[in-house]
């Protein structure tokens, strides 16, 4: 896979007047051997693309939710090599465009030109790199170039109108919309501003915006959804899988209207 199947994705949605739905997972919660089954049951339930994460003993943008299950894969010995090379071994049978989320120092660690092919190897699609700011993005946007492996960026709430055109400029594969001012975690609700702060990076982009942070059921994704291209769900996806209730994913999906009254009851 390259950054073509991220436009492939996005482009069949677009027809058919649907928005992404992509989940987070943290790669190696609940052990490296259940990747293959969690990743195919995002598939089945309708997910469009994985965000996988890299465990990793730092994070600046993970909330309580996500932080604690990268503590409980670091456990397991899981790190960026295994979880690429568990990739690269079941990406024969994975269909739907993975994307990884990592920091910069798991990727200095193992050299920014390793990653590249192993991430290509691995079948990646793009590469989130949450604590790599535009000005320092070469030495790993580049190495993933040579793959077509898209470098996604990020926009927040605070970020400027001269920053916001900055990173428009020039993205692949999708913007990530940053929708609070703060780390990921189950949010009750937004800032109306939000909306009309997503539809002007929308009008403004070339590739599709994507929110984040927060969205935490099917109601807020569908109403966040309605003014970007997607909405990327992580902390109760995260909880969810740890609680052994994966099948009430789906109910986290707009449109999935029967199973979230099933989920519910």
């Amino acid at each position: 896979m390259s950054r073509m199947e991220l436009e492939k994705a996005f482009g069949t949605l677009k027809a058919q007047d649907e928005k992404a739905f992509i989940a987070y997972i943290m790669a190696g919660d609940g052990g490296l051997q259940n990747l293959k089954g969690q990743i195919q049951s995002l598939e089945a339930a309708g997910v469009s693309i994985v965000e996988l994460g890299i465990p990793f003993s730092d994070p600046v943008a993970d909330g309580p939710a996500i932080q604690a299950a990268g503590q409980r894969a670091l456990a397991q010995g899981v790190t960026l090599e295994k979880v690429l090379a568990e990739l690269a071994r079941i990406r024969q049978e994975v269909s739907i465009p993975v994307v990884i989320m990592t920091y910069a120092n798991p990727v200095l660690r193992l050299g920014a030109d390793r990653f590249a092919t192993l991430a290509h190897e691995a079948g990646v699609s793009g590469v989130i790199i949450p604590d790599v700011p535009l000005e320092e993005e070469k030495e790993f946007g580049a190495p993933l170039a040579k793959y077509d492996i898209a470098m996604i960026r990020f926009i927040t709430l605070t970020s400027s109108e001269a920053r916001i055109k900055e990173v428009i400029e020039g993205a692949e594969g999708f913007i990530y919309a940053v929708t609070v001012n703060g780390t990921t975690g189950v949010r009750d609700g937004f800032e109306d501003s939000l909306y009309d702060h997503l539809e002007k990076i929308s009008r403004a982009s070339d590739v599709p915006v994507c929110a984040g942070f927060g969205i935490n059921d099917a109601q807020q994704a569908e109403k966040i959804g309605a003014h970007c291209d997607g909405v990327i769900v992580g902390s109760r996806i995260v909880n969810l899988l740890n609680a052994g209730r994966a099948e009430e994913i789906k109910s986290l999906i707009p449109g999935n209207r029967d199973v979230a009254a099933n989920a519910s009851k």
